[in-house]
């Protein structure tokens, strides 16, 4: 029989405080050491108490950290995230500082369960961990994304955090990682140099509208995101989505390279003969978490 996970430990006085000693007099100096950080829009959060899901874009390493350490602490202190449970918690020494740091809770990836693992496809396991934490006042952080960005632009949000928060009457805070892209992209292996500088920007809370879908607010948060981002980034000089997208659009068409031309295709041609290939959509393809949270930060193999 399958194990019902301890809900316990989330909330646990104890864990909580070697969770803000870690935090505080190691995570944080760390990640504030490497990368410059400028916090926005915290005053958004001033009315927020009890449980409510975090939604962030998600493009490097630093992301979680950020979060975490830039939210006011009595938000923070008992905000759980989801990890892949086939790369943080396969081995004890991974699973260890990703529970201390990050109250992180298994998500199984993809929908093909490992042998001899308890994933979110067995019902006798941790199926509507996400909701139950919600449920028992536990704030979640959710990357919709489901993996990190390869490219810097942003992919589709799963919609299970909008689903959640709808399912479970709690609010979803939009917030916005700037320039965690370009200090610590995904192919790179080191952390960063020079503390480049890094925006987290807090947006106001949102709700979803009075018989709104959970595919449709799922979109409004997203659009948040992508607002909150490339203002941000606007603003302080620094690539933003669209130009990220952008760019990726333009190295996809350069690699595919012009279409072949039979003999009737001369009207696909612009004048003088010229093609035009196909753009291809510059989102990323996210991962496919079963309950639709999206696991932190989970390096493929």
């Amino acid at each position: 029989m399958a194990a019902k996970p301890d809900r316990g430990r989330y909330t646990s006085k104890t864990n909580l405080v070697a969770r803000t000693a870690a935090q505080m007099l190691l995570l944080r100096p760390v990640v504030w050491r490497i990368v410059q950080v400028n916090i926005h829009g915290t005053e958004h959060l001033d009315n927020i108490s009890g449980a409510f899901i975090a939604v962030a874009n998600h493009s490097s390493h630093l992301d979680a950290a950020l979060v975490f350490g830039s939210m006011p602490r009595r938000l923070s202190q008992n905000m759980a995230t989801g990890a892949a449970a086939d790369y943080f918690f396969d081995k004890w020494w991974k699973a260890a500082p990703t529970s201390l740091f990050f109250n992180a809770f298994p998500i199984e990836r993809g929908t093909r369960a490992r042998k001899g693992m308890e994933t979110e496809q067995n019902p006798r396991a941790r199926r509507g961990l996400a909701g139950q934490l919600l449920s028992d006042g536990v704030p979640l952080l959710i990357f919709p994304e489901g993996t990190r960005s390869r490219t810097g632009s942003m992919g589709p949000f799963v919609p299970g955090a909008a689903a959640l928060s709808i399912s479970r009457n709690v609010p979803v805070v939009p917030i916005a990682l700037v320039g965690a892209f370009a200090a610590w992209p995904y192919q790179q292996a080191t952390p960063p140099r020079g503390r480049p500088p890094v925006h987290v920007v807090y947006g106001h809370p949102m709700v979803p509208q009075p018989g709104e879908i959970a595919h449709a607010f799922n979109e409004r948060i997203r659009r948040q995101v992508i607002e909150l981002h490339d203002s941000t980034a606007n603003a302080y000089s620094m690539p933003t989505l669209a130009e990220y997208a952008r760019t990726l659009a333009i190295e996809r068409a350069r690699r595919s390279g012009p279409p072949a031309i039979g003999p009737g295709d001369a009207a696909a041609s612009g004048p003088g003969g010229e093609q035009h290939p196909t753009i291809p959509d510059p989102d990323n393809t996210p991962a496919d978490p079963s309950d639709g949270t999206g696991p932190a930060d989970a390096p493929e193999r």
